[in-house]
């Protein structure tokens, strides 16, 4: 079925978007003023050998929508199966956990280090071994003995996920001319929804028919096979430049400690309590190694931050709304499913397909809104998604217990539909903006972005909620829902709903103070 979603995406790209010339932007000494300039090459390379040997922007489009398409099914599938592994491998809620969060903590940690590597490098390289990578930790997975070797496996596939992660943005933006890259991203967006839908549900058949295993098996024939494509048609493309820059191996692993220390905190700051031992030492690390990264980027050559980068407006703040937007959104995504089980009264099944209704807005909605970003620039789309997604938490802060399929279903889609107005335009601006020796880490950056702003709306809904919850119940913990604690969980829930909304109107400020578009890049 992924397959099937791809290739049909990809044909109508090719018959919905116009030919047309290339070009590339970088920022003057004003960041708001961005001039056109020519491909950053090597001293030793023939720009209209790299032009001869460039695959279709068709072929670019289905080789990243694979890679992006795994990556974002294996997040979504994991987590319907943790239960299954749970029983059979006989081990603790605390130790499955790490299934999920060191796929999370690794693709988050390395984003920056393998976007900034594809600058180097060349992209090309570092996503057909992500490819690689990500397969063998696959097979790893299906065939592990114990919850410590396939937490180990999951390692390995976050390594190879965060490879691809950090490559595919800059790949659509490089193969695809600044007047289509809108419509390009935004069909990115539909795969990226696609994966998160099928999920869940391809994750459900596969478990009731097969061991749990499979979910990993199935991606090492389509991993390898997409490797070896990339590693042939991409060569000699521009996705094979090379830049004679050193990698800044310290800096890489002081932004790993400094990251992973972070998102650690976040997520278990509520659980294991914000003055424990653990987050002590865990938030005085991230401020240790902050210092050190700021110092070590000072001193290096080539550092793996560029400050520069975020000097540029049009990059800084697209970043800083994507965060905003995606902590709103997953404040959503994650209590949404307590409230359909629990007070809703449905199945697992029809929670997991009310949820849907999210990325299916999504699936639908995001080519029509790059395609319009494509003319009209980012900043009024942008505003106008946030403020949708805004809308949609109020509404969502007003269900009552026992809400009708319809009144779920309408005030879901709109925030699909508000998500979908806002990433495509919002991803093409900030890529846009940079000069093509910087896309990569540009490329990771915007992946960075969405991630850290998925686990800080999980981490804060839930501690906005479960705060909300033990004060209204006197210190209860809600261990084992009961109808008699309905109202209380109804309180904490709209609590929950409304902090995300504050957030979201936060984001709509964000989005609309990047201004307009200095010149318009979509000529």
């Amino acid at each position: 079925m992924s397959i099937v979603i791809q290739i049909t995406l990809a044909f109508h790209l090719k018959n919905s978007i116009a030919k047309s010339p290339a070009k590339e932007y970088i920022s003057s000494n004003d960041p708001s003023i961005q001039i056109p300039v020519t491909h950053m090459l090597p001293h030793d390379t023939d720009q209209s050998e790299i032009q001869r040997s460039s695959p279709s922007r068709q072929l670019v489009f289905f080789l990243v929508a694979v890679g992006i398409f795994m990556a974002t099914l294996d997040g979504s599938i994991v987590n319907i199966a943790v239960p299954t592994i749970m029983q059979e491998l006989k081990v603790s809620v605390a130790s499955v956990q790490w299934v999920v969060m060191i796929y999370l903590l690794i693709v988050t940690s390395l984003l920056l280090s393998f976007g900034r590597l594809s600058d180097i490098r060349g992209r090309r390289q570092v996503y057909s071994l992500g490819l690689a990578v990500f397969s063998l930790g696959s097979l790893l997975c299906g065939l592990a003995p114990g919850i410590y070797w396939l937490i180990g496996a999951r390692f390995a596939q976050g390594l190879g996920a965060a490879m691809i992660m950090a490559c595919t943005p800059a790949l659509i933006v490089d193969a695809f001319p600044p007047a289509e890259r809108g419509r390009a991203l935004g069909f990115i967006g539909s795969v990226v929804a696609s994966g998160l839908t099928t999920g869940p549900v391809l994750g459900g058949l596969l478990l009731h028919f097969f061991s749990w295993r499979v979910i990993f098996l199935i991606n090492i024939p389509i991993g390898l096979v997409t490797a070896l494509l990339v590693h042939f048609l991409l060569k000699g493309s521009q996705a094979d430049i090379q830049r004679r820059e050193t990698f800044d191996w310290q800096g890489a692993i002081v932004l790993a400690l400094c990251l992973g220390s972070l998102l650690l905190a976040i997520t278990h700051g509520y659980e294991w309590g914000y003055s424990s031992t653990p987050i002590l030492l865990l938030a005085g690390l991230f401020v240790i190694s902050t210092i050190g990264l700021v110092l070590v980027e000072r001193r290096a050559v080539h550092p793996i931050l560029d400050s520069e980068l975020f000097r540029i407006r049009l990059f800084a703040l697209p970043i800083l709304a994507a965060v905003i937007i995606f902590m709103s959104l997953f404040s959503l995504v994650f209590l949404m499913p307590f409230y359909l089980l629990d007070p809703g009264g449905f199945s697992i099944d029809h929670a997991g397909y009310l949820m849907a209704t999210i990325f299916v807005f999504l699936f639908v909605v995001s080519p029509l809104s790059g395609s319009l970003s494509d003319r009209i620039g980012s900043r009024l789309l942008c505003t106008f998604g946030t403020g949708i997604v805004a809308v949609s938490l109020y509404l969502l802060s007003l269900l009552p217990a026992e809400a009708t399929v319809l009144d779920i279903v309408w005030r879901l889609a709109l925030a699909g539909i508000g998500m979908a107005v806002f990433i495509p335009p919002n991803s093409a601006t900030a890529m846009s903006n940079i000069p093509p020796k910087r896309r990569g880490i540009a490329s990771a950056t915007v992946a960075a972005a969405r991630n850290l702003g998925m686990v800080m709306g999980v981490a804060v809904s839930g501690a906005v909620f479960n705060s909300s919850f033990q004060r209204l119940s006197g210190g209860a913990h809600l261990n084992l829902y009961t109808r008699s604690l309905e109202p209380l969980f109804m309180s904490a829930f709209h609590t929950a709903m409304i902090g995300a909304m504050v957030i979201a109107c936060a984001g709509v400020v964000i989005s609309y103070l990047r201004g307009p578009e200095t010149l318009d890049l979509r000529r």
